[in-house]
Order: structure tokens, then C-alpha cells, then sequence
């Protein structure tokens, strides 16, 4: 089992955003962007602020992949 942040990265494209437009608007910094690029595992923090920052829920910008 894995998380995907495809729905993220999806809609920053949807909302004309770059991943340095996301980093300055939540304060993480690039090598976090980078984890969540990579579908690394990241702490809940980290998930909290990008959904408040994009006015979005949990599961708008990430999913559990089932192996």
C-alpha cells in the first residue's frame, strides 16, 4: 500500500500553479514538494497545510494506492 499525489500535481495544472507556486503559498520547502512529487510518504502537517492553502479537502489531492 502507497500514497499518490497525482491528484495534487493534477490540480495545480487545473489552477495554472508550478510546484514553486505551492512551496510559497504553504512555506514547505522544495525537497518536500519534491517527496509528495515522488509519492513519498510526508507528515500530516505537511498534507493539512497544502490543503488549506489550495482550499481543498484530503482527498483532493491525494489517494492510498492499494498494491
Amino acid at each position: 500500500m502507497g500514497v499518490s499525489y497525482k491528484k495534487l500535481f493534477k490540480l495545480l495544472i487545473d489552477r495554472d500553479l508550478r510546484k514553486k507556486d505551492l512551496q510559497e503559498m504553504t512555506g514547505l520547502s522544495s525537497a518536500t514538494i519534491t517527496k509528495m512529487a515522488k509519492n513519498e510518504n510526508v507528515n500530516i502537517e505537511v498534507v493539512v497545510k497544502v490543503c488549506e492553502a489550495l482550499h481543498v479537502d484530503v482527498g483532493d489531492i491525494m489517494e492510498i494506492e492499494h498494491k
